[in-house]
């Protein structure tokens, strides 16, 4: 029989505070959204116990903004493929772009190689935040490479949090609070317009109001 004198102890670590917990995981999971939870909050006045509703409607707001823009708009890593055809200018899919990490040459039958920085440069510079699209503008010299198939380019673009156009933000800040007035009951139902070409010459389209709609007017995917 064991004693209490010949009991081994161990010692218990202490667990940690699970909000702690919550706050780690939002500080590497940042919200995505073109405005800040403490600044939607603050402007509505509202305080900690409507944190989850905000956030939702901001993320929801946001991802709704991008799908009406036809583009991403907060700042991302992206992996774009562009299929070659000789012509030396190739636009880019997002923007504005902020770093050009690197350009890849795909070819049919051998390894993919590296495009150095000596045979391009990105149209506008790199930074410029400036809302039009970026272009790759290759060098005659790419020919050295050879056949071509396709580009691959690895390149940072959007607008990063906290640094967002005020007339973009505004827009997010407008519908995440028109979205938090019908979830909280004040708009009941599914609100839209019903156009036509769609089945049996109608479709049903999501309503967004109409001062959104002409403050994002300007955000929406240019073509070259």
């Amino acid at each position: 029989m064991h004693t209490l004198t010949n009991l081994h102890f161990f010692q218990i670590p202490l667990l940690p505070n699970p909000a702690y917990l919550c706050n780690m995981k939002a500080e590497k999971n940042p919200l995505y959204t073109l405005v800040a939870l403490e600044d939607f909050k603050a402007v509505l006045g509202m305080d900690d116990r409507d944190d989850k509703m905000c956030r939702f409607c901001l993320v929801t707001a946001t991802h709704t903004i991008e799908q009406y823009c036809k583009r991403r708009l907060l700042r991302k890593k992206h992996f774009e493929y562009i299929e070659f055809h000789g012509d030396l200018v190739l636009p880019l899919k997002e923007y504005p772009v902020s770093d050009v990490s690197a350009l890849y040459a795909l070819f049919p039958l051998r390894q993919p190689e590296y495009i150095e920085t000596e045979f391009y440069q990105v149209i506008p510079d790199c930074g410029t935040d400036t809302d039009v699209p970026f272009s790759i503008h290759f060098f005659p010299g790419l020919k050295k490479y050879g056949y071509i198939s396709a580009v691959k380019a690895v390149y940072t673009a959007g607008y990063r949090a906290g640094n967002v156009p005020s007339d973009l933000a505004a827009a997010c800040m407008e519908l995440a609070s028109w979205n938090l007035g019908r979830y909280k009951g004040r708009r009941v139902g599914m609100t839209g317009n019903v156009r036509g070409s769609g089945r049996d010459g109608e479709h049903f389209e999501m309503a967004m109001p109409e001062n959104v709609r002409l403050l994002l007017e300007p955000y929406r995917r240019k073509t070259i």
